[in-house]
């Protein structure tokens, strides 16, 4: 016996059906997934550098904002929910919603155990299609470790990682420096080896 094969849905039946929903879920090629909750880290982390990036932008044509921000890549077809986007300037959206956003030029992602292949691999891949976007950074939850990917002039990335408490993020987009203290704070870390 075959499996009926499931009806794949438009983008437009997808937001559709996204805006009434009571919980968050993505949407590629025709598929939709369901989001998972994130963990106490996660979130500890995910608000600090909200925080921190808000208080360090307040002054600027540049903004940041989380989770809820539901993020379109065109090209691919990919809706999703960054952790963090920054938007500088005037956002551009799909709609008169205004609630998908089209330029982000930093995503932020914290990394999970479920969701870190996906972050790294395809999601990267569709979200290198943005053209705004010069910045992606991966925030781990479980060590202060983080990396920095800047969109070269050859539309090449460079990776820039920073490691320990005492490291400072430089994002270079939007040209502030943030403390990994301050990022951490309240996360509760493995002890850090003795060299």
């Amino acid at each position: 016996m075959s499996a009926v094969p499931k009806r794949r849905l438009t983008a437009e039946e997808y937001l559709a059906q996204e805006r009434l929903a009571s919980f968050k879920s993505e949407f590629y090629q025709g598929e939709v997934f369901a989001m998972a909750g994130a963990s106490y880290e996660h979130n500890q982390v995910k608000e600090n550098l909200v925080f921190e990036l808000r208080s360090r932008l307040k002054d600027g044509p540049c903004r940041p904002y989380s989770s809820d921000f539901r993020v379109h890549v065109p090209r691919t077809t990919l809706f999703t929910y960054p952790d963090i986007v920054i938007i500088c300037n005037k956002p551009e959206f799909t709609d008169d919603h205004l609630d998908v956003l089209l330029n982000p030029v930093v995503i932020v992602e914290v990394l999970s155990e479920s969701t870190e292949k996906y972050d790294r691999g395809i999601k990267f891949q569709q979200y290198q299609q943005i053209s705004s976007l010069k910045e992606y950074i991966l925030v781990s939850q479980h060590e202060p470790r983080i990396e920095c990917y800047v969109r070269q002039a050859n539309d090449k990335w460079l990776l820039t990682n920073y490691v320990g408490l005492s490291a400072q993020l430089i994002v270079n987009a939007v040209k502030i420096t943030i403390p990994l203290q301050a990022i951490y704070d309240g996360v509760e870390l493995p002890a850090e080896p003795i060299d």
